[in-house]
């Protein structure tokens, strides 16, 4: 079987976007790529077919047309495991996955599946990262967020799980790593990594755009309303901005894309000093790219117009502005459709930092 098993230390470390990246990146090179989530947790319902919802990503950047039993065959939704534990004999989940597998198999040059979690999950139907490689007699790339001493620690913990099935890793990619300290983590994790008789494939630099949300996820994350240009909550959000900060003229001009959180009896105010201080950098066009108005109050027609010309989705929530401002810094950004910039930069840092020639080479041989 030709291809490779993407898996990763945890959550949140850039598998999904990794994963992309080296999808993207091979089939540019002319290959014919096949891609497949074996095991899914969050899914998605469209008409009558479940599927994992990164599966929708990859149809897209890959052309194929979506089927459940090839690209997502196995789904732990919720009440999966313990029905799974009440009758076992009903579930047949590994000849699921080896029967994805062989129609992949023969249908692409390369496949390349991607885990789910950390490599113990899945653990409770017998499907765990590492279980489910072994099934598929696949190589291994490890994906680990970037450091020193935590990114050792957790990259061992979890290549022992695959080393006890004997399975092959091919390499790690070490992601996000503080761009000031590149130069040190590259020393000491490679240092320690040979020891431990790992590859570094490669160390990706944090990328602050890739951590960019759109208003929309904002506008699930504090339960809000849209009253104005609804249409428009894709938006990309670059930094937020609160009420106070205009108040202690602290805005620089030359930002854009910004959510401007405020108070609802203050937006008129707000907003007019927005128009004032963007006016030299941007002209008529507003910095803005949303508008989280909390608590009770009124606009006039004035900011009502202002909104309305330069499309910008305005929200409403409950909330009062610092827990609206909280609520939007514990959100988990991920790479979907609906962010275009950051699957092209998660190509782009790939192919820049990842050593593919030593993963081509290597998944010949495996």
């Amino acid at each position: 079987m030709q291809g490779f098993y993407v898996a990763a230390t945890n959550q949140h470390v850039g598998k999904t976007t990794s994963t992309l990246g080296l999808t993207a990146i091979y089939h540019a090179l002319g290959y014919n790529v096949g891609y497949c989530k074996p095991v899914g947790q969050q899914f998605l319902d469209l008409d009558d077919l479940r599927v994992d919802k990164d599966t929708l990503l990859f149809a897209d950047l890959l052309g194929f047309s979506l089927e459940p039993t090839h690209h997502s065959p196995v789904i732990l939704g919720s009440g999966a495991t313990t029905a799974y534990l009440d009758n076992p004999q009903d579930y047949h989940y590994k000849d699921d996955i080896l029967k994805a597998a062989k129609y992949l198999d023969q249908a692409h040059d390369l496949v390349i599946y991607e885990g789910t979690g950390h490599p113990g999950v899945g653990s409770i139907v017998n499907l765990s990262n590492a279980d489910v490689a072994k099934l598929l007699d696949l190589g291994v790339v490890m994906i680990v967020e970037g450091g020193i001493g935590r990114t050792i620690d957790r990259l061992n913990a979890c290549v022992a799980l695959f080393r006890e099935q004997n399975v092959p890793i091919i390499g790690v990619i070490i992601n996000k790593v503080i761009p000031e300290k590149m130069e040190k983590t590259k020393y000491y994790v490679s240092k320690k990594l040979r020891e431990m008789n790992l590859k570094p494939l490669g160390f990706v630099p944090y990328d602050k755009s890739m951590a960019f949300p759109i208003i929309k996820g904002i506008i699930d994350q504090i339960q809000g309303t849209v009253t104005f240009n609804e249409d428009h909550v894709y938006n990309k959000v670059e930094d937020i901005i609160s009420g106070s900060v205009l108040e202690r003229n602290q805005l620089q001009t030359s930002q854009k894309n910004l959510l401007l959180v405020v108070a609802a009896d203050r937006v008129d105010n707000a907003i007019n000093k927005v128009k004032i201080w963007s006016y030299e950098k941007h002209g008529d066009f507003s910095p803005l790219s949303g508008i989280v108005a909390t608590g009770d109050g009124f606009i006039n027609s004035e900011t009502e117009d202002y909104i309305k010309r330069n499309k910008i989705p305005f929200i409403r929530t409950h909330l009062d502005t610092l827990g609206t401002v909280r609520k939007i810094s514990k959100m988990e950004v991920k790479i979907n459709l609906k962010t275009p910039w950051k699957i092209q930069r998660a190509i782009e840092l790939i192919k820049e930092n990842v050593d593919l020639e030593y993963l081509q080479e290597s998944v010949k041989k495996l």
